[in-house]
């Protein structure tokens, strides 16, 4: 039995509240209820961020998984103990490129490989409460034993580093929550649901 669901919003009003790398605004909006009432005009800020796409590197032939360390600033900010997280290539899509694209780009810029066979998991909301951005996660196939060194874009600032771990690594790194990534973990986590299915796949790119 399918079941309807709220369909109507009205903006009232849009105030700008940030103009820089990522723009915020201040919303007053309104929308239907699931009863099928109007909502009090509601106050919500937003931050208006350019999507993302990411991307799980896996070897087949070795049964590893090629992820990146890089720091980052909001976890030092809030306290995190170790700042440098481990995680998956990723990136923001400029205007006028293909997901494929910025797959290929960010995967050279920050590891240096040219992954084979990709393939399109599923895109979802980062922050869905607070943010427009989403995540695009990717697959592809690449050879681990060339992930060596540090990479990333001096002009950006970027200091990664590639390290790869075999498949039993992973799960003991998703058990004892080395990971505090989300996207990583997604996509990790992922992989493990699918793992015979992605490695035959995988192995034929």
């Amino acid at each position: 039995m399918s079941e309807s669901y709220p369909s109507k919003v009205e903006i009232l009003e849009k105030e700008p509240l940030l103009r820089a790398y990522t723009k915020v605004n201040r919303y007053h909006l309104r929308h239907e209820l699931f009863s099928g009432e109007t909502s009090p005009v509601l106050v919500r800020d937003v931050i208006e961020h350019k999507h993302a796409i990411a991307v799980l590197l896996y070897d087949p032939r070795a049964d590893a998984v090629v992820l990146i360390e890089q720091f980052r600033a909001p976890p030092h900010i809030a306290g995190i103990k170790n700042p440098w997280l481990l995680e998956i290539v990723a990136g923001v899509i400029e205007e006028g490129e293909t997901l494929e694209d910025v797959c290929l780009r960010e995967c050279t810029e920050e590891t240096g490989l040219v992954p084979k066979g990709l393939f399109h998991i599923q895109t979802w909301f980062t922050t869905p409460g607070i943010c427009t951005e989403t995540i695009s996660l990717w697959c592809g196939a690449v050879d681990s034993t060339k992930a060596v060194g540090t990479h990333g874009l001096a002009n950006e600032g970027e200091d990664i580093r590639v390290v790869v771990h075999p498949i039993t690594s992973i799960r003991n790194m998703l058990r004892d929550t080395t990971i505090s990534n989300g996207t990583t973990l997604i996509a990790l986590q992922w992989l493990l649901l699918n793992y015979q299915a992605t490695r035959d796949k995988l192995e034929r790119a």
